[in-house]
């Protein structure tokens, strides 16, 4: 088997629910799509939703510390289709209609348990949403994935260990234990 055909397969069996996959499918870029800029703003809103979805505590730091707005930017264009682009895009406006007219403020400047709520909404929302996509869903995939292949989230979040040892397949798992970055 040649090393495309094994990536190929590997990022299926691993990637292929993901949205905005078949990018890592195909193996190039759509040079067709018109690249979204997000400005500073949009970054920093991207970073307070996803410490509101992920937040820190005190075994482990929050998606903020992982610059999730960074990644979430960063895979929206370079790896979601135009459609899903714009799902995404109108989904941040959604987000920051939706707290000014429940709570009269921007999502950057209402309370935590008040984004909290609100996004408790979103989830609620892509929950039914089953067909098709919803930007709360992408946003939520966006900050799982971003936080524990981030340096912070798979260092602080989960056990990791620099240099392994031998492989020990058998270990017993103690309840309350950190996952294996």
């Amino acid at each position: 088997m040649d090393r495309r055909k094994a990536l190929s397969l590997t990022a299926t069996a691993l990637g292929g629910t993901i949205i905005g996959s078949e990018i890592f499918l195909s193996g190039c870029t759509n040079s067709a799509k018109q690249e979204f800029l997000f400005s500073g703003e949009d970054i920093e809103l991207l970073d307070e939703i996803g410490e509101t979805i992920l937040p820190a505590s005190s075994e482990s730091p929050g998606a903020k510390e992982a610059r999730i707005g960074t990644f979430m930017k960063h895979i929206v264009n370079d790896c979601y289709s135009q459609e899903e682009s714009l799902i995404f895009q109108s989904g941040l406006k959604e987000i920051q209609e939706a707290a000014r007219s429940t709570f009269g403020n921007d999502f950057l400047s209402i309370e935590a348990k008040d984004r909290h709520d609100l996004l408790l909404k979103f989830d609620g929302e892509a929950k039914e949403h089953a067909k098709g996509l919803h930007f709360f869903t992408m946003m939520k995939q966006l900050t799982i994935w971003g936080y524990f292949t981030s340096e912070s989230g798979a260092t602080k979040a989960l056990r990791y260990n620099q240099i392994p040892g031998r492989y020990e397949g058998c270990l017993p798992y103690k309840s309350g234990e950190k996952a294996w970055a």
